[in-house]
């Protein structure tokens, strides 16, 4: 595939993440924002417009900006704090694919005073056995390089964070397996969240077989790939014409 075949599949994939959110109800209103490096130009990234509803986005409408802020390409305007939060994890930790959420049950845990997804309770939640960051402050909006850069060190070596009374960030390789953990996140900790709701302790398995599994599941990539070939299915399904050029 040349250069330009790229950047159009990486726009397919990144509207196919996007829209599947939606369809999920991990979106919040025309909040929260994915980006993804662009092919071939590891200094400019895409993320989605400012004011357009995850599932009306097609491939056209996502913008290119690059590590200044700056808009090389779109015709939208681009929301500052997606800029601030993605543009400072991309150009510090050099991840591909950086997914922001203000999911409902990640969410719920980043409410709680000393709350964390526990990796060892639940087989599922055993995929983010020591990967994932917390960030324990919370300064307001990101609206600057600060906010955004201490947002990108809570990530720490891994690839997914919690910001305290804030969201998620999920990171990737590709859209798929970024989007795949992302979905499992929400999983892991709505089930969190309804055992707790019970009053008793959570069981726990050792930590050597959390970390075992964690290993299985991350060798397992295929099976990330398949989930969201099967999710661009059903957005071919049910929504014909998404991935359509509309220039």
């Amino acid at each position: 595939m040349s250069v330009r075949d790229d950047i159009r599949q990486a726009r397919i994939d990144l509207v196919a993440a996007l829209r599947t959110a939606a369809r999920m109800g991990l979106n919040e209103g025309v909040c929260n924002h994915f980006s993804l490096e662009l092919p071939g130009s590891p200094d400019k990234f895409l993320i989605n417009p400012q004011g357009l509803h995850w599932s009306e986005l097609t491939p056209d409408d996502l913008m290119i900006v690059d590590e200044r802020g700056e808009t090389v390409e779109g015709r939208h305007t681009v929301e500052p704090t997606a800029f601030f939060i993605h543009g400072r994890i991309h150009l510090g930790k050099r991840k591909k694919a950086v997914l922001h959420t203000h999911m409902p049950y990640a969410t719920a845990l980043c409410l709680l005073d000393g709350g964390e997804l526990d990796c060892a309770a639940n087989q599922n939640a055993m995929r983010f056995w020591g990967r994932i960051g917390y960030d324990r402050d919370y300064g307001g909006l990101a609206l600057d390089n600060a906010e955004g850069d201490r947002i990108c060190h809570a990530l720490g070596s891994g690839d997914v964070a919690f910001l305290a009374l804030h969201g998620v960030i999920v990171c990737g390789e590709t859209v798929a397996h970024a989007f795949d953990d992302l979905y499992y996140l929400e999983r892991s900790c709505m089930v969190q969240v309804i055992a707790q709701s019970t009053g008793r302790a959570l069981k726990r398995a050792p930590a050597e077989v959390a970390a075992a599994v964690g290993r299985q599941i991350e060798g397992e990539r295929q099976q990330s790939d398949l989930h969201f070939a099967a999710l661009k299915r059903l957005l071919d399904r049910d929504s014909p014409g998404w991935s359509a050029s509309h220039r």
